[in-house]
């Protein structure tokens, strides 16, 4: 046997790099592939599929061509490479083995011959081990993990299950001629390229896909002499769901072949079957001389695998080569004092701080292209308390202080070198719950929030550091801000993540108590049954928690806890927490006397007969999932409709309120008025992104909305219509007689009312394309929304979540 120096097993884009480029520079190599032909994962694409070449921003380092383009041009393109190279490529020969050390491996094939070489480039791939369904009826022939030509399929009520690239682009290819349903299990894509997010998205709007978000399979079972010869079974936000359907299309993406490179002598961080192999900055295992690459080292992507290939072939000839990303990492970090080089200044963020430790070296670099890198002298705001922005920080160096009472500043809790803080944004859609500054030497790494949901969904590890340090920060700011992190970690250790859906209860009153549920995102009710009837007594948003009284020994639930809209928590043990309870008095005295104070104010709203239905009229009208909504005091209200017309006259000439319109209870009246929600529907399938949130709250339409009225569909509040362009200002003495626009000049003349559209104006007027109108809160203006500036009587008030049992307890207490 003749021993080559590289022998590439896997010809996916990495190895087919790797083999080029040996063969272009004259080194002894061999590229092995089990199957037929090169490049199998792109082979098993789907026909004409459109193959990305992203990262955009890096260039290709390859003998090989690559470019955006059709699979088909793609591979053919490789094909000539291949050739014009002289690669030494043996098709069919599977590898079930490899032994040796540097300068000495033994590749043993299926057939029982052997390849001796100094080095090792594994480019296997993840295609060849698809995740699975995992419900019960997963083995059934209409569940498919792969799909090659979507013109097979006609007519067909079709189900795809994922929500990355290859689920979305199987998706919209089936769309044409068959109606397809796509289960995502998350509230928005992710994962996807860019590219592939803009594609979904329109489709979606266009009708032509239909998107279950915050969906899971939970069975599938035949039907036969049904509609379909299948159904599968849903747990939505909203409840369980039958789809009958004629096939599934599963593309959860792909397990390691973990046995078979452990085989190989290649280690492994944990035990987590989604980790990825340890590997240096050169694409190096812990076994010398056995280099892993493309999607089995974390990059999935054509571009970068390829890259790799390239950049070990140099690495194994002893030439000097830096990734391809380096001059742009190296931009970033150029700013950070004492910055040597991206290498070193990559492992020290990696070391420091731990949320970071367990992510891969590579998948650390593609996080940090996407970060940026923040230098604030001491004592500067990196955001404030009741801030709507929801990225997320980590702490490479120096100090954050948090101000957690702006009534005293002095009351601060600081934040060291490796901490992360911002995650209550993130992970809550809620405003920032505290104000943070600099401290000394301070030193930030900003990642926005689709990055760091790509990377908590990634990497289990990391998601538990930031699920731990929810649930330890919830319980200081709650009812223990003496108790350490040191005394509270055991707990969140064993803590356990739960999703209920709206409507769903999550214990009821006599239940055994045996445990306290920390709310990450969403809301719930408080609700006692009194006589025969139920009483909601207590409303709980984000960041809150319910069922302490678990924790101080009671053992039966006091009241039903039911959840508003879709919502997680996170429950914490009983029997743990009573551990420190037992070790730390003081902390049990501080926690009865929270229990205390909320007994009380449960008591007062359960004494008041209104009090909770208010509570439950109102979390109907959407404040469960409300950051900002309109209330109007009717007992006040004169019907004037100078809210309307300060709205109209704040927004060039188009009212995004409808004061008449809207449900009443008592003097209660929620008027058609944007609730500002926290994680908003509106703006899920907004092609352009044209829907924004400002740091302030303000859920706002931007100039580059293209009026598909996709947001005005969504909304479930029905607050969001689509709208000519506005009119010209008016004049103090228009706004003054007819509500200060063009359109209610002739709205009043003729008595056709209010303003809230076009049909009013001219009909010689200009046609424009109608784009999407909704409240702003008057974003930007001085003295808050117009519409409250406006009322004269003060009846029309603005109300938070932070205000809601407030407001609640007020309004009773004059029934």
């Amino acid at each position: 046997m003749t021993k080559v120096v590289i022998a590439v097993v896997g010809s996916g884009p990495g190895g087919l790099s790797a083999a080029a480029r040996a063969a272009e520079i004259g080194v002894s190599h061999v590229l092995l592939e089990q199957t037929a032909a090169h490049a199998n994962t792109i082979q098993r694409y789907q026909k004409g599929k459109h193959v990305m070449a992203e990262p955009n921003v890096l260039p290709l380092r390859s003998p090989l061509a690559f470019a955006a383009g059709t699979r088909e041009k793609i591979l053919d393109e490789w094909a000539r490479g291949l050739a014009a190279q002289n690669v030494n490529v043996r098709y069919g020969a599977e590898i079930v083995a490899i032994s040796g050390e540097k300068g000495n491996f033994n590749l043993t094939l299926q057939d029982g011959s052997e390849v001796l070489a100094e080095n090792v480039i594994l480019g296997i791939g993840l295609q060849g081990n698809p995740r699975r369904l995992g419900v019960p009826g997963e083995n059934l022939p209409c569940v498919q993990y792969t799909l090659d030509d979507p013109e097979e399929y006609q007519g067909e009520t079709i189900v795809v299950v994922g929500a990355g690239d290859a689920a979305i682009e199987n998706a919209v290819a089936l769309s044409k001629q068959n109606t397809v349903y796509l289960i995502n299990r998350a509230g928005e894509f992710a994962r996807c390229k860019d590219g592939n997010l803009t594609l979904i998205l329109k489709t979606i709007e266009a009708g032509k896909v239909n998107c279950l978000y915050s969906t899971q399979c939970s069975a599938l079972a035949e039907t036969p002499g049904g509609a379909k010869p299948y159904e599968l079974s849903l747990k939505t936000a909203n409840g369980q769901m039958q789809l009958p359907c004629d096939r599934i299309i599963a593309r959860l993406g792909a397990i390691p072949p973990r046995k078979f490179v452990e085989s190989c002598g290649i280690k492994f961080p944990s035990s987590d079957p989604t980790s990825l192999p340890l590997l240096s900055a050169n694409y190096e295992s812990n076994v010398a001389g056995l280099y892993v690459i493309g999607a089995l080292g974390g990059y999935p992507l054509i571009k970068q695998a390829m890259n790799q290939g390239y950049e070990v072939v140099e690495h194994i000839r002893g030439a000097p080569v830096t990734p391809a990303d380096e001059p742009l990492l190296q931009s970033k970090l150029a700013g950070i004092p004492g910055h040597l080089s991206v290498s070193a200044t990559l492992q020290s963020m990696q070391a420091r701080i731990p949320i970071f430790a367990e992510v891969n070296p590579l998948m650390f670099r593609e996080l940090m292209l996407g970060s940026s890198v923040h230098v604030p002298k001491s004592g500067e705001v990196v955001f404030k308390r009741n801030d709507y922005t929801n990225s997320f920080y980590t702490i490479f160096s120096g100090s954050v202080e948090i101000q957690v009472d702006d009534n005293d500043p002095a009351k601060r809790v600081v934040l060291s070198t490796g901490q992360f803080f911002g995650e209550m944004g993130l992970l809550s859609g809620r405003r920032r719950t505290a104000t943070a500054l600099a401290g000394r030497d301070c030193v930030l790494i900003e990642t926005p929030r689709r990055d760091v949901l790509k990377l908590l969904s990634s990497v289990d590890a990391a998601k538990a550091v930031v699920d731990h340090a929810f649930i330890v920060r919830a319980i200081q700011r709650g009812f223990a801000p003496q108790a350490t992190t040191d005394e509270l970690l055991p707990i969140a250790a064993k803590s356990k993540l739960n999703r209920f859906r709206a409507g769903q209860v999550l214990f009821t009153e006599g239940d055994e108590a045996d445990s306290l549920h920390l709310i990450r995102s969403g809301s719930v009710s408080v609700l006692r049954s009194i006589g025969a009837r139920e009483v909601v007594t207590s409303y709980v948003a984000a960041g809150n928690y319910v069922g302490e009284m678990g924790l101080l020994g009671n053992t039966r639930r006091s009241a039903t806890v039911r959840a508003t809209v879709a919502t997680e928590t996170i429950s914490v043990n009983a029997a743990t927490f009573d551990e420190l309870l037992q070790k730390n008095p003081r902390l049990r005295k501080e926690l009865e006397a929270t229990v205390r104070q909320r007994v009380a104010s449960n008591t007062h709203l359960q004494g008041q007969d209104h009090a909770g239905e208010l509570i439950s009229f109102l979390l109907k009208q959407g404040l469960g999932e409300a950051t900002d909504v309109l209330l109007i005091d009717e007992s006040l209200c004169v019907g004037c409709d100078n809210c309307e017309r300060a709205c109209a006259a704040t927004h060039g000439g188009t009212s995004r309120l409808d004061r008449a319109a809207g449900p009443t209870f008592a003097n209660v009246h929620v008027p058609t008025s944007c609730r500002h929600c926290e994680d908003p529907h509106c703006m899920k399938d907004c092609p352009p992104d044209a829907i924004r949130r400002s740091p302030n709250g303000e859920v706002f339409v931007g100039d580059n909305c293209i009026g598909c009225g996709n947001c005005e569909r969504n909304c479930p509040y029905g607050v969001i219509h689509m709208s000519g362009p506005p009119l010209e200002q008016p004049s103090l003495m228009s706004w003054l007689m007819f509500g200060g626009n063009k359109e209610s000049v002739y709205g009043e003349l003729q008595g056709l009312g209010r303003a809230h559209h076009h049909e009013h104006a001219p009909t010689d007027a200009p046609k424009a394309v109608k784009k999407a109108v909704k409240c702003d809160m008057c974003k930007g203006q001085d003295g808050g929304p117009a519409c409250v500036r406006a009322c004269p009587t003060g009846a029309a008030l603005r109300v938070s979540p932070e205000e809601f049992v407030t407001f609640v307890k007020e309004e009773a207490s004059r029934f």
